[in-house]
């Protein structure tokens, strides 16, 4: 019973923790879109540049509508690979400048939806026309 109790406890503040983690992660990233007008119509760099706590680990391309040969949006998520499924942290990022759907697919290829600095590089130059971050 002694063990149980221990056991509880320690899930409880585990638990509380990856909560408290995830509520500090959106905060933070609630903070750019709060103030996006410094970021739109700038290179991504700047953006990835000031988010100086935290990186995006994963990257996946949205199509807009039909056009399925580009990628008008970018979904950049803070979580490992496992749980970018389950009601992730996501910035959103639509781009100025749709970018082609091959060039995007070949960097999901490379590095299996991680960001890196292939990414890193790939995108920071692209133009931002807007931001969101939700969950």
């Amino acid at each position: 019973m002694k063990h149980l109790h221990k056991k509880l406890a320690l899930s409880f503040l585990l638990g509380y923790s990856i909560i408290h983690a995830q509520l500090d992660t959106l905060n933070y990233l609630k903070q750019f879109e709060a103030n996006k007008a410094n970021y739109i119509g700038q290179p991504f760099n700047k953006l990835l540049n000031d988010m100086t706590q935290i990186q995006p680990r994963t990257i996946w391309s949205t199509a807009k509508g039909n056009k399925k040969t580009l990628t008008a949006a970018t979904r950049f998520k803070f979580c490992d690979m496992d749980y970018s499924f389950h009601n992730a942290i996501t910035l959103w990022i639509e781009w100025q400048n749709e970018i082609p759907r091959d060039q995007t697919r070949y960097y999901e290829k490379k590095n299996h939806f991680y960001f890196t600095n292939d990414e890193k590089n790939f995108y920071g130059n692209k133009i931002v026309k807007d931001i969101m971050v939700f969950r």
